[in-house]
This record gives structure tokens, C-alpha cells and sequence, in this order.
């Protein structure tokens, strides 16, 4: 299938923001899920799922901005994340846990079609490595969360 410079950019761009929205929803999960745990908790679920979560947003918006800005692109607009239904502490990262595998499978994706290389550039690509790597180890950090909840 044939594409244009133009159409594998908006293709970065859909599913980088795509990838962002899922970003998001964990964040405001995560928001959410803090008001069902203790202090102890709620520092390591800070420290080993919200801080990595929240890095790779970042790095995931202004890797979309950069890029859709240097070749005269709209950037998406993005919205804060919608948390669902509300649920005890352990649903809630599961629900975590699934939107960053979801968004890293997005971005999985997305490098393995290898538009980033043929329409990309190297930053692009430094990016959207940056933030599959803050993201990768987020949904083992919070099955460890979830078995240790209470103890």
C-alpha cells in the first residue's frame, strides 16, 4: 500500500496521540486510586508507577508537538484523561497497568511499521524510545503493587 510523506506523518501523529490518550487515562486512574491508599502506599505507587507515568506523557506531548511543529502539522489537542468507574485500589491499577501496555503497544506498533523511519526523523525516533522505555516497566511495577496492597 502506497501512502504520502504527508499521510505517514498524520499516521505518527494519530497514533502518538492515540498512545497519549491512553497515557492520560492511567494518570487520572491513578489520581483516583490514591484516595483508596494508605501514605505507605501511596509513596511507592508515586515512585514506581505515577513518576514514570508522568515522564513518558511529557515526553510523548512534546515528541508529538516537535514533530507535527517541523513539518507544519496540527498538533493534538490533548484532553485530561477520563478515570472510568471508580474501584477499590487493586482494580484501579490494574486498570493502570493495562493502559500503559496498551499505549506501549501502540507505540510498538508504530516503530515496527517503521514510518518513523521512512517519514520521521531522529528525533522522533529518540522520542518515542524514550518513552517506551519510562512506560516499559510500569505494568510489572504495578502487579508487584497489587500483591503487596495492605501488607
Amino acid at each position: 500500500m502506497s501512502y504520502t510523506n504527508a499521510s505517514g506523518r498524520q499516521q505518527i501523529l494519530d497514533e502518538s496521540a492515540a498512545a497519549a490518550d491512553e497515557l492520560s487515562t492511567a494518570l487520572a486512574v491513578l489520581a483516583d486510586a490514591y484516595e483508596h491508599l494508605d501514605a505507605s502506599s501511596a509513596d511507592r505507587v508515586e515512585e514506581a508507577v505515577f513518576k514514570p507515568l508522568q515522564a513518558a506523557y511529557g515526553q510523548l506531548r512534546r515528541t508529538h508537538a516537535e514533530f507535527a511543529a517541523r513539518y507544519g502539522l496540527s498538533a493534538h489537542t490533548f484532553e485530561p484523561g477520563v478515570p472510568g468507574l471508580p474501584g477499590d485500589a487493586r482494580a484501579m491499577l490494574e486498570r493502570v497497568a493495562d493502559a500503559a501496555q496498551s499505549a506501549d503497544e501502540i507505540l510498538s506498533e508504530l516503530q515496527d511499521s517503521l514510518l518513523p523511519v521512512e517519514v520521521g526523523d531522529e528525533q522522533l525516533r529518540a522520542g518515542l524510545s524514550r518513552v517506551r522505555t519510562l512506560i516499559d516497566r510500569v505494568p510489572a511495577a504495578s502487579d508487584q503493587l497489587i500483591r503487596t496492597l495492605g501488607r
